[in-house]
């Protein structure tokens, strides 16, 4: 058990002594009670609320509780001190054993330390990415995917059992443009001159896409009508299309297990209507007019509605057009139909910043068909802006007017896209600057972090070209000042289930910041003063603990790294 759990178990334990010698009433609720760092670390390693949420129900002033729960937690060996602040906040300053045997752990545990069971039997679906197959893969797909990948990969070290998934947008009228696109280009690949129209689609990376249906068709297609072609290049081109999608996703390192077909709901649109009309959520009757919106834009006619409204959205839904045809919403809500029929135990969308408006109708959806019972999470991506010195980047006329994914990896690398991807909030806007993501400074995360675990990997290799002969590695000659950053070494776990259950996996990026700054300073205290160096030729076996430490520091850096999808570099460049 990690050691934030463990010390609520013990803080648990006291308090059900407290209430079995009356000291406090009985049946008390403590789910409220929380165990965790504090505001200022100067106050202690670990602090608890228990005091403060258990005053009310207790009748009791929360210092006189804090006062006989510090009694208790001062008597267990890990506890230096438990000591009462303020009105009733109680902190607790640990021994050094408990942080030379968190290293120990560590050591142990390896690529697993900090791997949670909180989520072990529930299925999660992760949605990320699902770009329309118009296009190769491009900056502004980037965050969406990486943030998706790293919150699948996070979840899955937390113990949930994650399945990844792209959303196929291959159904509609933009499919039909791309497939007329690709006609054209698979004429010109057949030797004929070609304009395109305005509003087909520019980019040359439909001319290989061109070559491999003349190679596949000759010109059997060339000057047929569009009725003899349209389905069969519209398939065609869908498939290849995909298949560039997914090897852009692979530069990335992002694998997704289920590419689902929009084009492949059909009953199922059917099926989530009658769903929610068994439901008494579906009827016939007429929209007010959105506010906000020019009144053409709305006519005030008889529809198919969905209740939305009635689960939190700002109004009810249209499930039909006018013509009779499915809505793109309607399309949606039977596509989260199938997912909850494949029984999920919770849905999580990523959605650019462009699809804020869907949120309430989505969620409102979901909730109607689960009854509530399962959760649908929409975290929304903004856009990243592409600078280069601080001066914005020129688009790309190869790729059709944006710069593509694979273009950016190939300047910086994949470790470089993935980290700064993850340096802020997906709800706030992230500016991506080349020049910035590659220069080695503490201003640039992916390298203060990456210099961190650099500065690790080559202690062992300074103990050998100093010709120190290491003994095994005796922890208790480490100190308090060595033993510093492995208070933020061990939060790891804690800061797995925190992103975890938020669904945030920047928070890993802001920790492996933190954990970094604590190494960085400890190995610059060994610049001002030798004695606290990592590596002393005059004290071997102090020399075999403090990397024994460094070692362990650099297993959680590692393991950080790994959930957001990061490779962590043994030297730098």
């Amino acid at each position: 058990m990690n050691l934030y759990p463990r010390f609520a178990a013990h803080v648990a334990d006291a308090l059900a002594s407290l209430m079995a010698e009356g000291d406090l009433p009985a049946g008390l609720d403590t789910s409220a009670v929380a165990v965790e760092p504090p505001r200022d670390a100067s106050h202690g390693d670990l602090a608890t609320n228990a005091a403060m949420v258990l005053a009310k129900p207790a009748g009791m002033k929360p210092r006189d509780i804090a006062v006989m729960l510090a009694l208790k937690l001062n008597r267990l060996p890990e506890v230096a001190e438990a000591e009462v602040a303020g009105p009733g906040f109680l902190n607790l300053r640990l021994t050094p054993d408990v942080w030379r045997d968190e290293i120990t752990k560590i050591t142990t545990a390896g690529s697993d330390y900090g791997r949670s069971t909180m989520g072990t039997g529930n299925r999660v679906n992760v949605e990320y990415v699902s770009a329309n197959p118009t296009g190769p893969m491009h900056m502004g797909h980037c965050r969406g995917a990486v943030v998706g990948d790293a919150l699948a990969a996070t979840l899955e070290y937390a113990g949930f059992d994650v399945t990844r998934e792209y959303y196929i947008n291959d159904a509609g009228g933009q499919v039909d443009t791309l497939a007329r696109s690709a006609h054209l280009r698979y004429r010109e690949a057949l030797g004929e001159t070609i304009e395109i129209p305005e509003g087909f689609y520019p980019g040359d990376y439909l001319v290989p896409v061109g070559e491999a249906l003349a190679a596949e068709f000759g010109p059997a297609y060339v000057g047929a009508p569009e009725a003899d072609w349209l389905k069969l290049f519209r398939t065609r081109t869908v498939a290849l299309m995909m298949d560039r999608i997914r090897a852009d996703l692979l530069l990335l390192g992002i694998k997704q297990d289920v590419f689902f077909s929009e084009a492949s709901l059909g009953a199922r649109v059917q099926e989530a209507l009658d769903a929610l009309t068994a439901k008494g959520l579906i009827y016939e009757g007429v929209l007010e007019a959105p506010k906000g919106e020019a009144a053409e834009d709305w006519e005030p006619r008889p529809q198919t509605l969905f209740k939305s409204s009635q689960f939190g959205d700002d109004s009810d839904r249209a499930m039909k057009k006018s013509d009779g045809s499915w809505t793109y919403f309607a399309g949606d809500v039977a596509y989260h139909w199938d997912k909850l029929e494949r029984g999920f135990d919770a849905l999580v969308n990523l959605f650019g910043a462009d699809h804020g408006g869907y949120v309430k109708r989505m969620t409102a959806a979901v909730r109607a068909l689960s009854d509530g019972k399962v959760p649908l999470d929409i975290k929304i991506v903004q856009m990243v802006k592409l600078l280069r010195a601080g001066e914005p980047v020129k688009m790309s006329k190869r790729s059709g007017n944006f710069v593509t994914l694979a273009d950016v990896v190939e300047e910086v690398g994949k470790d470089v896209v993935r980290f700064i991807m993850l340096t802020k909030r997906s709800d706030s806007q992230l500016d991506f600057d080349f020049a910035k993501v590659v220069e080695q400074s503490r201003e640039n995360p992916v390298f203060y972090v990456q210099y961190a675990h650099a500065r690790i990997a080559s202690l062992g290799r300074k103990a050998v070209e100093a010709g120190i002969d290491l003994p095994a590695p005796d922890l208790s000659l480490l100190d308090d000042a060595d033993l510093a950053v492995m208070k933020t070494a061990a939060l790891w776990p804690r800061i797995v289930e925190q992103a975890a259950a938020t669904r945030e996996p920047h928070r890993i990026a802001f920790y492996l910041g933190d954990l970094a700054a604590a190494f960085h300073s400890q190995w610059n205290m060994g610049n001002d003063d030798s004695a606290r160096r990592f590596v002393r030729a005059d004290a071997p076996a102090l020399t075999s603990a403090r990397l024994a430490l460094a070692g362990a520091v650099g297993q959680v850096i590692r393991n950080g790294l790994a959930a957001m999808g990061v490779e962590a570099a043994d030297e730098l460049h």
